[in-house]
């Protein structure tokens, strides 16, 4: 038999990842005003890595008004690629094939750069290197496929072009065909940032919650940010490192915050081999996407929908996800599986499907952090290269590419 059931006791609305052992962090209330070099607001992913570049060199003090990961970085599904939402060949027509070819090759190193950080820092996360498998959807068919996978050859990226029998004999998946690429992995992203913000308080960097930052105001000097707590924080440079929810008085053109949805089966999924090697995701829209954790959980997202705030709906859940398993037995019929999480979450698009990463506009020494689209990870640890470099007065090439 075939098919999937739902657990009585399914965690709804609970993401796989808020219950990860190990995500022990040096937290402490702001119980008065300070003064620092620079100052991170959001202690996920993105504040994380920002924290673990910045704190070797700079006095650091991290806000959030959450506890530390509670906001996005729960709600990812962690598939730690570097291919963008939109094809190089898309792109291409976008921004011209020059920035296009920039974008991929920078995504492509930074993934490298995020092994290299888990490695360097001994971050247990569970990080495992995989290949993606991109299937022909109703956004690009096999054609278009066939394209960009000779697009990326060009520049020297790790992909092919697979026929439906190709496909089916290695995947034994019924599609028109896909593109199989090297070099992405996975983990989880809970660990992976608690193990950064401790690699950056060990460096001196320190991390307050709950405190939450309701106006910030700069001069020729630096920056004072107003709290909640009535504790005022002086800084040099700040970083908004805020997820989707952006501050106030920056420009979100071209951009929308949407709602995204996913599931995790129980430990120990029988899947097929191929499957703890490989992610997957499709040229659709919306477009389902999956991969195996280490303990054998199967974790399964998409169905994102144009609300910022639909994520929020507990009926839409249980709707979202069943249409998402519906989805995962049309592509592989012969699992069977047990859910155990569901979860939906804030999500960033932009018609690129790059982040936004800048200084603010009319509110100097002051910056933004916006992971648009489905590599949050990825572009977490470019930002981080980014903003570091121009804070030490050494802009990066590439800081154009992700210009608000």
């Amino acid at each position: 038999m075939t098919g999937a059931t739902i657990k009585r006791d399914l965690r709804t609305g609970r993401s796989l990842w808020a219950d990860s052992p190990g995500l022990g962090i040096p937290v402490r209330p702001l119980k008065e005003a300070i003064s620092v070099d620079v100052a991170i607001v959001g202690a996920g992913i993105s504040g994380a890595f920002m924290a673990r570049e910045l704190a070797r060199d700079h006095s650091v003090a991290v806000l959030d008004r959450r506890p530390p990961l509670m906001g996005s970085t729960v709600a990812s599904t962690a598939l730690l690629q570097w291919e963008i939402d939109l094809p190089l060949t898309a792109l291409s027509d976008r921004i011209g094939a020059a920035k296009a070819k920039r974008a991929y090759l920078r995504s492509r190193q930074a993934v490298d750069d995020l092994k290299r950080i888990v490695a360097e820092e001994r971050i247990v996360c569970g990080l495992h290197d995989k290949e993606t498998l991109y299937l022909a959807g109703d956004a690009y068919g096999h054609r278009a496929l066939a394209a960009e996978a000779d697009a990326r050859a060009a520049i020297n990226l790790d992909s092919r072009h697979l026929g439906p029998a190709a496909l089916r004999d290695a995947f034994g998946i019924d599609r028109t065909g896909a593109i199989l690429s090297g070099g992405s992995a996975s983990g989880d992203p809970a660990r992976l940032a608690a193990g950064l913000l401790r690699r950056a308080a060990a460096d001196g960097a320190k991390i307050y919650s709950p405190v939450e930052v309701v106006e910030a105001v700069s001069d020729p000097d630096g920056v004072t940010l107003l709290t909640d707590i009535h504790h005022p924080v002086r800084a040099g440079a700040v970083i908004f490192c805020s997820g989707y929810e952006f501050p106030e008085g920056v420009s979100m053109s071209g951009a929308e915050v949407i709602s995204t949805w996913a599931l995790a089966t129980k430990p120990r999924t029988p899947c097929p081999r191929w499957l703890r090697d490989t992610l997957v995701w499709e040229a659709s829209d919306p477009y389902l996407y999956l991969r195996m954790s280490r303990d054998g959980r199967l974790i399964v997202g998409g169905e994102d929908e144009a609300s910022p705030d639909a994520h929020a709906d507990k009926a839409k859940l249980k709707r979202k996800c069943e249409t998402i398993t519906r989805k995962l037995r049309r592509l592989l019929p012969d699992l069977t599986f047990e859910i155990d999480y569901s979860w939906a979450g804030a999500f960033g698009e932009s018609a690129t499907g790059l982040p936004s990463i800048g200084p603010v506009p009319d509110l100097e020494h002051c910056w933004a952090v916006m992971g648009f689209g489905g590599n949050g990870i990825t572009y977490s640890v470019i930002a981080s290269q980014i903003v570091s470099s121009a804070l030490r007065g050494k802009p990066d090439p590439d800081a154009d590419l992700y210009r608000p």
